[in-house]
C-alpha cells in the first residue's frame, strides 16, 4: 500500500470551503485525510509556504499543432483564413510528428498545473492514428481524454479544409468503434476515456454530425466538437443549414449532458438557455480567441444559466501557449473587461478550471481536494517572485505563480521541484526542433 504525506500547506480545496492551513494523505492514488497533524510511514513532501489546488482539468486542445506556433503564413487573420494558412503544413504530419507535439503539449500543460487535459485529432495524414497521442499522454503521466475527430466534407464539395485531408465517413465511424474498444476506460480513476468528434459543422455532413452521435451513445462515450466561435461560423450555419449553431446542434442530437462544444463565444441568450436545460457543456478558450480576434464568449451569462463550463487552451497554432493557469487568469480579465470588475473572481475563475472542467468532461472522481478523490494536486510555491508581497495566498491567479513545484497525477509525481520527471524534456524539444525545421524545409 503506497502512502505519500503533503504536510504544512495551504490548501485550497475547491469545495465551497475556505482556504485552510494542513495536510494531504495520500494512498494508493486517492486522497483518504486532510487535516492537520496527520502522519505517514510513507514518503512526506514538505510544502511549508505553498498552496495546494486539485489539480487543472483542461477540456479542449488540439495537441498536434504544438509544433506549429507562430507560424507566419496566416498569423494575423481569422478563424477560417488561419485554417486555411495551415492546412498544408499540417497535411505533411506524420505519426512523428504528433507524437513529439503532444508530447511537449502535455508537459508544458503540467508544468502550468495541469493533471487532465482532452485532445481533439482531428485530422490524419500519412498514417497518423489516435493512438499516437493515447500513448504519448502515457509517457508524459497525465490524465487523458482523447477525441477521434474527422473531417469528410473538402473544399471540392463545398468544405473548408483540402481534399487531401478529409475521411471517407464510413471508415471514420470504424475507426471510432475500433479505438474506443481498444482504449476507453469508463471506471472510476480512469487514466484514458475516448470521445467521438467530428471537427465542426462546417468540415463534416450533417449525416456524420448525426451518426456520431448515436454511435457515441451506443457505446457511452462523451461527445465534442466546435460550435458557435465566431460570426463567420454563425453565417455559415445560418446560410448552409437556414439556422443557428445551437438549433443545428440540437436537430442533430449535439445536446445533452453527455455533449461538450469548443468556444461557443457566439451563443445567443436561446442557445444560452437551450444548454442549460439540457446541461451540454462548453470548453471556453479565452486565449486562442483573442489571439484569432473571435471575441469574449459569455460566461458570466453561461455560469448563471447553469451551463457547465470548463476551460482550454485550444491548439498552441492558435494561442500559442499551453498553460491553463494563465487561461483561468485570462478568463477572469476578459468577463472583468466586458462586464465590469466585480464580473468574476480568482476563486470562481479557478473553479472554472477545476471542478468547472471535471464536470465537463464527465468526471466526478478529480476537481477537489477532499477524500475520496483521486490523488491529482498541484503544488505552487508562493515564496516565488511572483508571489512576492501577497497577500491572500488563495487568490493564485491575481500575482501567481505561473508555474507548479510539485505535480501529482493518481498520486505520481508528474513534476518535482519545477521539472518535469516522467520524460526527458530537453531531448524532446531537441527532436521537435529537427521536426520543426523539416516542416520549414
Amino acid at each position: 500500500m503506497a502512502e505519500t504525506l503533503i504536510r504544512g500547506g495551504t490548501l485550497l480545496a475547491m469545495d465551497g470551503t475556505a482556504a485552510t492551513e494542513g495536510d494531504v494523505l495520500i494512498r494508493d492514488g486517492v486522497i483518504t485525510q486532510t487535516g492537520g497533524g496527520l502522519g505517514t510511514s510513507g514518503e512526506v513532501i514538505d510544502a511549508e509556504g505553498c498552496l495546494l489546488t486539485p489539480g487543472l482539468v483542461n477540456t479542449h486542445h488540439h495537441l498536434y499543432q504544438t509544433l506549429t506556433r507562430a507560424v507566419p503564413t496566416g498569423q494575423d487573420a481569422l478563424l477560417f483564413g488561419w485554417l486555411k494558412a495551415l492546412y498544408p503544413i499540417w497535411a505533411r504530419f506524420t505519426p512523428d510528428h504528433v507524437a513529439c507535439a503532444t508530447r511537449i503539449g502535455l508537459a508544458e500543460l503540467a508544468l502550468s498545473g495541469c493533471t487532465t487535459s482532452s485532445d481533439h485529432l482531428y485530422l490524419f495524414p500519412n498514417g497518423v492514428r489516435l493512438e499516437d497521442t493515447i500513448h504519448a499522454a502515457a509517457d508524459v503521466g497525465l490524465r487523458f481524454h482523447p477525441t477521434r475527430g474527422a473531417m469528410s466534407i473538402g473544399e471540392s464539395a463545398g468544405g473548408l479544409p483540402p481534399d487531401s485531408l478529409v475521411e471517407d465517413e464510413a471508415a471514420i465511424l470504424d475507426d471510432c468503434i475500433r479505438v474506443i474498444d481498444a482504449f476507453h476506460d469508463p471506471d472510476p480513476g480512469s487514466m484514458c476515456r475516448v470521445g467521438v468528434a467530428p471537427c465542426s459543422p462546417f468540415s463534416v455532413s450533417r449525416e456524420l454530425m448525426r451518426d456520431a452521435a448515436l454511435l457515441a451513445r451506443d457505446k457511452r462515450v462523451r461527445l465534442h466538437t466546435h460550435l458557435a466561435e465566431n460570426a463567420e461560423d454563425v453565417a455559415y450555419s445560418e446560410a448552409t443549414f437556414g439556422c443557428r449553431p445551437g438549433q443545428y446542434a440540437q436537430e442533430l442530437g449535439w445536446t445533452g449532458d453527455d455533449v461538450w462544444h469548443a468556444h461557443c463565444v457566439e451563443l445567443d441568450a436561446g442557445e444560452i438557455g437551450l444548454f442549460a436545460r439540457t446541461g451540454t457543456g462548453v470548453a471556453h478558450c479565452p486565449c486562442s480567441n483573442c489571439r484569432l480576434g473571435s471575441g469574449i464568449a459569455p460566461v458570466r451569462a453561461m455560469v448563471d444559466a447553469g451551463v457547465p463550463v470548463g476551460l482550454g487552451v485550444d491548439g498552441s497554432a492558435s494561442n500559442d501557449a499551453a498553460s491553463l493557469i494563465d487561461e483561468a487568469r485570462q478568463a477572469m480579465l476578459l468577463q472583468r473587461v466586458s462586464r465590469g470588475a466585480d464580473a468574476m473572481g480568482s476563486t470562481e475563475a479557478l473553479h472554472l478550471a477545476t471542478r468547472g472542467g471535471a464536470a465537463v468532461l464527465g468526471r466526478d472522481d478529480i476537481g477537489m481536494l477532499v477524500p475520496g478523490m483521486r490523488a491529482d494536486i498541484a503544488i505552487w510555491d508562493m515564496r516565488s517572485i511572483e508571489a512576492a508581497g501577497s497577500w491572500d495566498k488563495a487568490a493564485l491567479l491575481l500575482a501567481g505563480p505561473r508555474r507548479v513545484r510539485d505535480l501529482f497525477v493518481e498520486g505520481r509525481r508528474v513534476v518535482a521541484s519545477g521539472h518535469l520527471v516522467t520524460i526527458d524534456l530537453r531531448a524532446e524539444i531537441e527532436r521537435a526542433t529537427r521536426l520543426v525545421a523539416q516542416l520549414m524545409a
